[in-house]
């Protein structure tokens, strides 16, 4: 396991997992999310994203945390290992409120500087939707790679637990 990629909803503990796994497998972290956003919520160009990602899976070790699964087939070229992060909506959903609370106003240390923590009603909305609709999309990119990357879906924290007490 050298260059891993950590997806699920938000809040599902894509973070939490990248940190824990980095300290056992020393192995540096990418968070997505510091790559694409920019400093006041700015997105990155979708021509420039493809391309920034392009770069990133290039290193020759990572865990790479982040959804973003229109460049999951491009990651999922490179990756040797995926962890798939299968939530329910309502333990997502609530840590996401959760983290909202507690980071109001401060920026996290998987995010970009200049983008603080902030309650906006679409990324709820989001949030809410994601295993109708998101969950779907990314099943099918899995399926199309699950013959060249080693993928695990993980569905508690109990098993991610477990899954880090094997590493």
């Amino acid at each position: 396991m050298k260059r891993i990629l950590i997806i699920g909803s938000c809040g599902a503990g894509k973070s939490t997992l990248s940190r824990k796994m980095s300290s056992k497998l020393n192995l540096p972290i990418i968070h997505l999310d510091q790559e694409y956003w920019q400093p006041g919520w700015e997105e990155t160009p979708k021509s420039e994203w493809e391309d920034k990602v392009k770069q990133l899976i290039k290193r020759p070790t990572y865990i790479m945390d982040g959804n973003y699964a229109s460049t999951l087939d491009i990651r999922l070229s490179e990756a040797d290992h995926l962890i798939f992060l299968d939530y329910p909506t309502r333990i997502s959903f609530w840590r996401v409120l959760k983290r909202i609370i507690s980071n109001y106003g401060k920026t996290r240390s998987d995010m970009t500087e200049g983008c603080p923590e902030r309650f906006d009603i679409e990324f709820l909305h989001y949030v809410l939707v994601f295993n109708l609709i998101s969950r779907k999309r990314i099943t099918k990119i899995l399926e199309k790679h699950q013959d060249q990357t080693d993928i695990v879906i993980l569905k508690t924290d109990k098993e991610v637990n477990t899954y880090l007490a094997q590493l």
